[in-house]
């Protein structure tokens, strides 16, 4: 059973495209699923006897989190099954830090479970949130509820920070700067697991907490706990904190975009209730908010109702957010709605903020983040069918049927879209109005994370793997 869903460095390659690093997922901060910068991208990405596969590394048992790339450093969460540590045993929350180069083990962070069980930290998860990194330092929300900075070198160069508590020491092991802990400072109240993907900016780390309902699905434990906060990326201290919201429907998975809309920055968070929240960076005012559900939607336990929740993050492109609902998957399959939002108004936008609406029986519940590249958005459903949307209209211009179910979202770098799926399938189509496929392949055990584009190499984290194939000339 599952229950989650769910800054370049410019280098060169040893050939004339420039290469860069991605230390965060989606690259920017707009969260735009595309890859502006790598060319000759694989197309051959079979597990084995492939001349394009550079390495393989071992993670955990299941993998959530998407690899991000920085400084010759890639970093991914998972679980603690792979034991790369003999004298740590049993269920743990895993972020693991591998060499760029060739893919050798440096070191781990390793996080006990909360004594709470799968109500707050569902078994087996591990660490879904995938970090940022910046400069020196690491940010991520762990399996414990826990806003952590970490050092990127890990305790290899001693314990820096004025965090000194680190339960597993060692050369192999992370080291703590500092943490916040979002349930004895917030009260907050994951639900089944805090998942967020932080972002950093301007000396902030915006994230959504994960506040949510309890095991029986009918009570808030933690009414007054914020959804959403902005901590101090120097001293973990919380600056600013949002929590009002219509109503948290179950858990809160996703997380957020910033970018600068008319000269106005901002930061969009998707919230617990099924409405996208815009709030000024510095002060946490709200700007504008839209509810991604129609207004006659119904909220019923085990997703049987027409209201859902918000899983995917936001993407912001030409000053509007695109994003669609969907649910625990564990739920299913049901009506879904896909959203472009004018991102340039202020208040409560509803009725006036669509740009266009995609969706009802033309697109179903999704849990991906979209691409946006070259006047088509390329976004799947949790069923498989990947969707090309018109960006300026929002009409359909055609679908592909993956025939698995998709967690992950795309990714489209040098003409290419690369998606994987439960099956452990990676399809690789080219881009455009068009479709064709260019290829598939099998992993050997299911994709839930998206492809990250780094420095001439494709880096993919199956379920227990993660996998590096290197572009072409």
């Amino acid at each position: 059973m599952h229950k989650v869903f769910l800054c370049l460095l410019v280098a060169v390659i040893g050939t004339a495209a420039p290469a860069a690093d991605w230390p965060v997922w989606g690259g920017e901060l707009h969260r735009n699923m595309v890859n502006h910068t790598e060319k000759g991208m694989p197309t051959k990405l079979a597990a084995k006897d492939n001349p394009e596969l550079k390495w393989v590394a071992q993670l955990g048992s299941q993998s959530y989190g998407n690899p991000v790339i920085s400084d010759g450093k890639i970093f991914v969460g998972t679980n603690n099954q792979a034991e790369l540590d003999p004298k740590i045993k049993g269920d743990k929350g895993v972020i693991m830090a591998f060499r760029e180069s060739d893919g050798a083990f440096l070191w781990q962070m390793v996080h006990d479970k909360l004594k709470a069980g799968r109500v707050n930290d569902w078994p087996l998860q591990g660490v879904c949130s995938t970090p940022h990194v910046v400069g020196k330092r690491l940010y991520y929300v762990n399996n414990r509820c826990e806003l952590i900075c970490a050092d990127v070198e890990g305790l290899a160069n001693g314990n820096d920070g004025p965090y000194k508590n680190e339960t597993y020491k060692g050369d192999k092991h992370g080291d703590i700067i500092w943490s916040y802990d979002m349930m004895e400072e917030l009260g907050v109240f994951p639900h089944n697991l805090a998942t967020s993907s932080p972002l950093v900016k301007d000396g902030l780390v915006f994230l959504v907490t994960g506040n949510g309902v309890d095991e029986g699905h009918l009570n808030l434990p933690s009414p007054i706990s914020p959804s959403f906060i902005a901590v101090d990326a120097e001293t973990g201290k919380l600056v600013w904190e949002y929590g009002e919201l219509e109503k948290v429907l179950h858990g809160q998975w996703s997380s957020p975009a910033y970018a600068v809309i008319k000269g106005k920055p901002q930061v969009i968070f998707p919230g617990g209730d099924g409405w996208v929240y815009s709030l000024e960076p510095k002060s946490g005012k709200l700007i504008w908010k839209f509810d991604c559900n129609p207004k006659d939607s119904v909220w019923e336990l085990g997703g049987t109702g027409t209201r859902n929740n918000l899983i995917s993050t936001p993407v912001v492109h030409e000053d509007q957010v695109i994003i669609g609902v969907g649910q625990d998957p564990e739920h299913g399959s049901g009506i879904g709605h896909f959203y472009a939002i004018d991102a340039t108004k202020t208040g409560d936008i509803t009725k006036t903020g669509a740009k266009w609406h995609y969706g009802g029986k033309e697109f179903g519940r999704t849990m991906s983040t979209a691409s946006i590249h070259d006047g088509l958005i390329y976004i799947s459903e949790l069923d498989g069918i990947l969707h090309a949307v018109d960006f300026k209209t929002g009409k359909q211009v055609w679908k592909h049927d993956l025939f698995a179910a998709v967690w992950g979202s795309t990714m489209v770098v040098d003409g290419k879209i690369y998606i994987g799926d439960e099956d452990g399938d990676i399809c690789i189509l080219q881009a455009g109005r068009t479709p064709k496929v260019l290829g598939e392949f099998n992993l050997g055990s299911a994709v839930y994370t998206t492809p990250s584009p780094a420095n001439g190499v494709l880096y993919i984290a199956s379920r227990s793997k993660l996998f590096a194939f290197k572009a072409g000339k």
